[in-house]
């Protein structure tokens, strides 16, 4: 019974105590401008703003507990070396260089040669040490000179032809077209001198 009665008397009180709050005059003001927001904590939920192991300025923890939050380098520049230490860069593997294979086959040009029907000039192609090619640059022309020219162009010039056939100058006269062979044959002897 006591219970009960200090129960209601307890509720008496407060509602009373309530009324008279609320009714007096000014405390309406000061009611309406006390803070509703509580100050939120950046440490997160469970830890105490100013516990041992934060940091007082801000409210976070800070590494082993200590008071000094840690500094780290600014984005940006770098941290100096202790003296005495050095950087030593690995060995690098030796470069090898691997040259194109040079062509072997070169152009050699005779020297020129006039006789009574023109000029002749021979060039050859050498591969190593053969003759894979003649070709006749200049022959004579005009008149029947064009047909006696055609008949030595066609024995000794190609790959196919005499001069790579034999690999010297040593040729079989065209016939009709001495001169015109002759003043071939000399040009080539020059080519072949020049090659080898």
């Amino acid at each position: 019974m006591r219970r009960a009665l200090l129960a209601i008397t307890g509720l008496a009180a407060s509602t009373t105590a309530l009324v008279v709050f609320k009714g007096s005059p000014g405390t309406s003001q000061v009611a309406q401008n006390l803070p509703t927001a509580q100050p939120v904590n950046p440490s997160g939920p469970g830890v105490e703003p100013g516990a041992p192991g934060t940091d007082p300025a801000a409210g976070t923890p800070t590494p082993s507990g200590s008071a000094k939050p840690s500094t780290s380098p600014k984005p940006g520049k770098t941290t100096a070396r202790p003296s005495g230490t050095r950087t030593t860069k690995a060995p690098s593997a030796p470069r090898t260089i691997t040259k194109a294979p040079q062509s072997t086959t070169r152009r050699v040009t005779g020297n020129g040669f006039e006789n009574e029907y023109g000029y002749v000039q021979v060039q050859i192609v050498v591969s190593g040490s053969r003759i894979v090619e003649a070709v006749a640059l200049s022959l004579p022309s005009g008149g029947e000179s064009d047909i006696h020219s055609g008949d030595v162009r066609n024995r000794y010039d190609g790959r196919g032809g005499e001069v790579v056939q034999k690999q010297n100058a040593n040729l079989n006269t065209v016939s009709g077209a001495t001169e015109t062979s002759n003043s071939y044959k000399q040009s080539l002897r020059s080519a072949i001198e020049q090659a080898f």
